[in-house]
């Protein structure tokens, strides 16, 4: 066989090999992710955050809504919410079920453009493109008035689409501010900003897609942290290079993880945060578009925040 050949064939091989890993085991290979932020008053308790994002839901999906209902057992004090539940018409019952053991914990919420929009196909290269925003199918609107009324009336969370709330939690007064979705342009924080209230021991910022316009807006007005989702983690990555493309105007760095971020930090590492700089957190999320089902080096994740005092 001619070494031309030869090497097209374990090339191909490779490719289906790779494609077979990416859609049948790691997108199904569910972990939690454990970060910690020293942004509590001295003296205080420790405060567990339990985040998910971009779960992506249809209802067959049993795998991962049973692993979802098992992050009650983590028993944390706050739940975050960042958006894309669902990824089909009748997905909310699925969400509901997923969600239920988390019900009655103090909680907040912002939506993604998967809570409006079912998903549709489209060629998958557009998602490596700068901007992968396709027009919307107005025809697909999903039944996002039952999943807003089943988080607020339910589960009793503060809805944060361009709001801001507080929540008593583990004896902390922990204020929010929150705008809907970035990637569908539905932000509006000019209505919400301003530096935290008297009496709030922690100020959190919570959105879902991480565009660097709401960050630095959030950043400007002092919150101690931003917690998003959006990005996947580049849901395709590659070993030593990372995310190849993050679905927003943030930089690749921060695609995942914990980070810092600060007015203009866009393109600078977090290493040379300002001491006053925001912590950030981006959740790589645990679903998927069902037109798009693979991911390879960037498993599907939610994670467990741990809110310490400041050092």
């Amino acid at each position: 066989m001619h070494p031309l050949v030869r090497t097209a064939g374990s090339l191909a091989a490779a490719g289906v090999a790779g494609l077979g890993y990416a859609s049948l085991i790691e997108r199904n290979a569910f972990v939690l992710r454990r970060f910690t932020m020293p942004i509590l008053p001295a003296g205080a308790d420790p405060i567990r955050i339990v985040q998910m994002s971009d779960m992506h839901l249809v209802p067959r999906q049993t795998r991962k809504i049973e692993w979802v209902r098992r992050l009650a057992d983590l028993e944390p004090h706050l739940v975050v919410n960042t958006g894309d539940n669902l990824a089909h018409l009748k997905a909310v019952p699925a969400a509901v079920r997923a969600l239920e053991p988390l019900y009655g914990i103090p909680g907040v919420f912002a939506l993604g453009s998967n809570d409006y929009y079912a998903p549709k196909v489209k060629n998958p290269a557009r998602y490596l493109r700068k901007d992968s925003r396709v027009a919307l199918d107005e025809e697909r609107t999903l039944p996002v008035g039952e999943l807003i009324d089943s988080f607020t009336r339910e589960a009793g969370w503060l809805d944060l689409n361009n709001a801001r709330g507080k929540l008593h939690v583990a004896g902390l007064d922990i204020e929010f501010v929150g705008v809907d979705d970035p990637h569908l342009d539905r932000d509006r924080y000019a209505e919400v900003e301003g530096e935290r209230a008297a009496g709030s021991d922690v100020f959190l910022g919570v959105c879902h897609a991480p565009y660097t316009r709401v960050l630095d807006a959030m950043a400007r007005d002092g919150v101690d942290a931003i917690i998003a989702g959006h990005t996947h983690g580049g849901q395709l990555a590659l070993p030593l290079y990372g995310a190849l493309v993050t679905n927003c105007d943030l930089d690749r760095s921060r695609a995942k993880g914990l980070g810092r971020w600060w007015p203009g930090a866009k393109g600078i590492p977090s290493a040379q945060a300002p001491d006053d700089a925001a912590w950030l957190h981006v959740s790589a999320g645990l679903g998927t578009s069902p037109y798009a089902p693979v991911r390879f080096a960037c498993r599907p994740e939610a994670s467990l925040i741990t809110l310490t005092p400041r050092t």
